[in-house]
């Protein structure tokens, strides 16, 4: 089966990649930079999510929307980029499911204004398509991580004092590796049959991080 999966080059994207991979999938993967996998399975395309003349690829099974960032142009690339990909490679008779990473910044509004708005449009996206590809008998949720290990947060990660303080926003005092979310991707994408247009929250607790004051 073919998959595609978009922001392939590292982190989160890189992972799920590998993950369906080693499980024998096609892979196809979708990034601004260079490939940094080597599998005779992947092939690579150089290209940026919101662009028109996006490449044929025939049959796509399943469909990850990973690429995006953060405070750059976040509305136009992290809802806009997902949706013109979603609506040429997702919403076709071959597809069994889509999996949107989207963020807890689309519940509680943290972190940039403009990253946390474009969250948002993609958990409200995500409903829209599962509604429509419903008719498949596809499945379209999101994953919506709080702090992972990536190099997106190698500021964070490498100021010992900046990283205690945001490992003490979770309950479980830690983040998550790609590879962990790279597993809810695949378990939702192949594993599950019947849950649709619903997100999962992977935050090590920090949702539900609080003090009681009485």
């Amino acid at each position: 089966m073919k998959v595609l999966i978009t922001g392939t080059t590292k982190g989160i994207g890189k992972a799920i990649a590998e993950k369906f991979l080693n499980c024998g999938y096609t892979v196809f993967g979708f990034d601004i930079l260079p490939s940094t996998i080597n599998n005779k399975n992947y092939t690579h395309y150089n290209l940026d999510i919101k662009q028109k003349d996006l490449p044929i690829i025939n049959e796509i099974s399943y469909l990850i929307n990973n690429a995006g960032t953060q405070n750059n142009n976040d509305i136009d690339n992290n809802l806009k980029g997902t949706i013109n990909i979603t609506e040429f490679y997702g919403i076709q008779k071959h597809i069994k499911a889509i999996v949107n990473i989207c963020s807890t910044s689309a519940h509680n509004g943290a972190e940039f204004p403009e990253y946390s708005a474009s969250k948002g449009g993609v958990l409200s996206y995500t409903k829209n398509v599962a509604s429509r590809v419903a008719k498949f008998g596809a499945t379209c949720n999101s994953i919506s991580p709080g702090g992972v290990i990536t190099d997106l947060n190698k500021h964070i990660l490498q100021d010992k004092n900046l990283y205690q303080q945001v490992l003490n926003e979770t309950t479980l005092n830690k983040w998550a590796t790609p590879e962990e979310i790279a597993e809810w991707a695949y378990f939702i994408c192949v594993v599950n049959k019947s849950m649709t247009a619903q997100d999962i929250i992977i935050d090590n607790g920090e949702m539900s991080k609080f003090n009681f004051i009485w």
